[in-house]
């Protein structure tokens, strides 16, 4: 391989190379970024961490209605969570149609019911 060294002052400052050695350089340390994040992944989920299929990412994304798209992820009703979070089920209804906005105290409680943070279940 041959590499060219620019010294400044007496100390290495550049090092010149062939493209097809630059190119190789970078595949190589995107391929390390890669491994490091799968490596993080399988870390993640040996310490618990859930995993979260692409059809609730997606409902998410699309804009469906947070609490109603990780309360049917969880196979919960309406009923279930109501009764879990202590309100009623016509509250959730509405919360979940977007015709009432909860407050922090009824989100957090229905976020815990549904074992995601309050962040997960407030619209926008």
């Amino acid at each position: 391989m041959s590499v060219q060294i620019i010294m400044k002052e007496g100390a290495p400052e550049y090092a010149v190379l062939p493209y097809d050695i630059y190119l190789r350089l970078i595949e190589d340390a995107e391929m390390l970024a890669d491994i490091q994040d799968y490596d993080g992944a399988i870390q993640a989920i040996a310490d618990g961490e859930e995993l979260i299929p692409a059809e609730v990412v997606y409902a998410l994304l699309d804009g469906g209605q947070p609490i109603r798209v990780w309360r049917e992820y969880r196979g919960l009703s309406q009923a279930e969570v109501a009764a879990k979070a202590g309100i009623s089920g016509s509250y959730l209804s509405q919360l979940e149609s977007g015709k009432r906005d909860g407050t922090t105290e009824v989100l957090s409680a229905i976020a815990a019911v549904l074992d995601v943070t309050l962040d997960d279940v407030v619209s926008g």
